[in-house]
């Protein structure tokens, strides 16, 4: 998918020290605002960079660490084909990952460094996966409704300026839809079930409601990085745009089922707006920023992996090593 399109920390810095250009940054702004993709080579304004590893790197981590509260229901899931269908999502999920790691990479940051970044705490992953998944009904609702919000996300974001990003992002969406109709069929089973299991899902979508609110990011006027990011097509929706957005697709479907939400001042307004109540974006803050209820145990399992599988990467890394390629 990327070819020879890897950038050196080094040669990302050699870039950087170009970055003060006017010229060059009037010429990069009309290429984009024509919509061409950018490149690894080419130029590109050094917060353009920086804020591409940013958001593709926080990808990266989420599609990682949101396998963690899947991956425990694997045995436990209640029949043989849910299983079969977890362990493929599971799977598909690890492989984002390590597309997104490879864009990144494209533009000058190691994977190594990367992964350093997340288990020291510099690195951020989405909120969502802070939190628990207590029964199997948390794993419907993040299979229909976290991964529901995700498309959302990713079927806009595909369509920005930056090349690997954005052909990563077509195919994950390819996947992501498999996850959600298995998302969608869990949820829908259990929302037609027996007593117990419709009281078992609507627990799960309370538990849920807020880490879905808060999932696409802080309000507009509270985001720091979102003007500059649409002003180059990174983004090419707000937070509250593709909020709104994922409301309007899935509040429908939930109260089809004659489930409830959390919030009794959730409604549309004239404008065609949802509106909500506060959602306590000090919780989302606190969870961000290392405080949630499973950051501790998250990165534990992270770190537990990096280090019992380093023997593998040491000796699949040897330099002195040679390796033939087949011709045919």
């Amino acid at each position: 998918m990327y070819g020879n399109a890897y950038i050196s920390p080094e040669e990302a810095k050699q870039m950087q020290s170009q970055q003060d250009d006017p010229k060059q940054l009037a010429l990069f702004e009309a290429r984009v605002a024509k919509g061409e993709k950018v490149e690894p080579g080419d130029w590109m304004p050094t917060d353009y960079r920086k804020q591409l590893i940013r958001m593709i790197e926080q990808h990266a981590h989420s599609e990682i660490v949101g396998a963690l509260p899947e991956g425990t229901w694997i045995t436990r899931a209640p029949n043989f084909r849910r299983k079969l269908a977890l362990i493929a999502k599971v799977q598909d999920e690890i492989g984002h990952g390590q597309l997104l790691y490879s864009a990144a990479e494209t533009l000058g940051k190691t994977r190594e460094q990367m992964l350093a970044d997340l288990l020291s705490g510099k690195s951020k992953y989405s909120n969502v996966f802070n939190y628990p998944a207590k029964t199997w009904a948390d794993i419907a609702v993040i299979g229909f409704l976290v991964d529901g919000a995700a498309i959302v996300n990713q079927v806009i974001n595909s369509k920005g300026s930056y090349g690997p990003y954005c052909r990563a992002l077509e195919r994950i969406c390819y996947e992501e839809s498999f996850h959600l109709k298995q998302g969608h069929d869990n949820f829908v089973y259990l929302a037609t079930g027996t007593p117990q299991q419709r009281n078992m899902l609507q627990e799960a979508l309370n538990r849920w409601y807020r880490p879905l609110l808060h999932f696409f990011g802080p309000s507009d006027k509270a985001s720091q990085h979102s003007e500059k990011l649409m002003k180059w097509r990174v983004k090419l929706a707000s937070n509250d745009d593709m909020r709104n957005q994922f409301l309007d697709q899935y509040v429908p479907k939930i109260l089809e089922l004659d489930l409830t939400l959390p919030d009794p001042n959730l409604k549309k307004n004239d404008a065609g707006i949802w509106e909500f109540s506060d959602p306590d974006w000090d919780e989302f803050k606190r969870v961000i920023n290392g405080d949630g209820p499973c950051n501790a145990e998250r990165l534990a399992v992270r770190r537990y992996a990096e280090e019992a599988g380093r023997w593998v990467r040491n000796a699949l890394m040897r330099k002195e090593e040679k390796y033939v390629v087949p011709l045919a």
